[in-house]
């Protein structure tokens, strides 16, 4: 008896250690990475100003506000609204660190759904995080985040999901993605309390862009494109032509009617902000990869999806040099830029003018570190 007594105490002492090494590790992922903030950064904000609930809260997230000397029209970008689509937070980043603006405002979210990035998908096999190294030598390291909420910050899930403004039905999980929550209710869930936070600051401080940053499997039929709201679609085309001198080819989706919670759909349609979303093409997400690790985080580079390429699966171009981070970050850096060219042109008395923001060449060329500032 006694032996049994000693072999189940042992047994508990290494149980408790390992539930003790694994909480650790679990709890690291509450700590978000520092952002360098750029020269052209005003000031930095909480999303909690436009709506008092969130303080304190997993969704309570930095708002990034530039400013100009000249009053003009005003931008937003989301990112991180999927935190597993790294090429959008990484362009959120890259806009604080380096961007500067002379007219208008710019207001940049990085982490739109802050608590997604505290956890993986479970099942998927993805990398905790990702390092980038710069020309100094340091590297900056980065959380791989999940698509939806935190289910420890949000439980349960419903059976089925019903979208509060339309009653459309959903899978019960999509209930923690916060692009199926606008536009969001006081009463509701936490995402759709960030889904509100968002749209409050776009009404508050008029913001006449939105542009919502993500990314999509090979496989998905809108790739490479930008989704808009009817009312955004002369701007979306203008800016369509503006990136294909450029050489980057990019389609351009209308925002269907009946697909509901969507930035594109529910922003456009309950707030005076055109809204718009861009894709990117990212591997590390699609259904027919192979290994999930940083290398195809990063590289974007998978033999499975080049034979998925030969068989005519997929709606976007796929070799052996695949579709590293870079480009997918220029693609979204150079999108941005062009809205806010083509919103200029369209209202030269109150321009939105931006600079420093890396170009999809040097990005090519000097890789994503070259832009990134080493940590203080």
């Amino acid at each position: 008896m006694k032996r049994h007594h000693a072999t189940a105490l042992a047994v508990s002492i290494l149980a408790l250690a390992a539930a003790a090494a694994a909480s650790v590790r679990f709890l690291d992922h509450r700590k978000h990475e520092i952002l360098v903030r750029g020269p052209g950064v005003s000031e930095v904000r909480m999303l909690s100003e436009w709506l008092p609930d969130l303080a304190g809260s997993p969704g309570d997230t930095e708002v990034y506000v530039f400013r100009g000397s000249s009053p003009g029209s005003s931008m937003l970008v989301l990112g991180g609204t999927h935190p597993n689509e790294p090429s959008a937070f990484l362009s959120a980043v890259l806009l604080i660190e380096n961007a500067e603006v002379s007219s208008g405002t710019l207001y940049v979210i990085p982490r739109a759904n802050a608590s997604g990035f505290t956890h993986n998908d479970p099942q998927e096999g993805a990398p905790e995080t990702y390092s980038i190294p710069l020309p100094d030598g340091s590297k900056r390291t980065f959380r791989y985040g999940s698509r939806a909420t935190n289910p420890v910050h949000q439980w349960p899930d419903p059976d089925v999901y019903v979208h509060a403004a339309s009653g459309q039905t959903l899978s019960g999980n999509e209930t923690r993605n916060l692009n199926r929550g606008y536009p969001g209710r006081a009463d509701g869930t936490l995402t759709e309390r960030v889904c509100l936070g968002i749209a409050n600051l776009i009404r508050k401080e008029a913001v006449d862009l939105t542009i919502d940053l993500h990314e999509a499997s090979p496989e998905y039929p809108v790739i490479n494109a930008i989704v808009a709201h009817e009312r955004a679609m002369p701007l979306a085309s203008q800016v369509v032509l503006g990136l294909e001198f450029l050489d980057i080819k990019i389609g351009l989706e209308p925002s269907p009617k009946n697909l509901r919670g969507l930035t594109h759909r529910e922003l456009g349609d309950a707030t005076d902000t055109l809204a718009v979303l861009m894709e990117t093409a990212n591997p590390s997400q699609g259904r027919l990869r192979g290994r999930t690790n940083v290398d195809l985080v990063l590289k974007g580079r998978d033999p499975y999806y080049v034979k998925a390429q030969a068989l005519g699966r997929l709606y976007v171009p796929f070799d052996e040099n695949g579709h590293p981070i870079e480009e997918r970050v220029g693609r979204h850096l150079a999108g941005i830029s062009e809205f806010a060219f083509a919103l200029s042109s369209e209202r030269p008395d109150r321009p939105l003018e931006l600079s420093g923001v890396p170009e999809y060449g040097s990005l090519l060329e000097k890789g994503l570190g070259a832009f990134l500032k080493p940590l203080p």
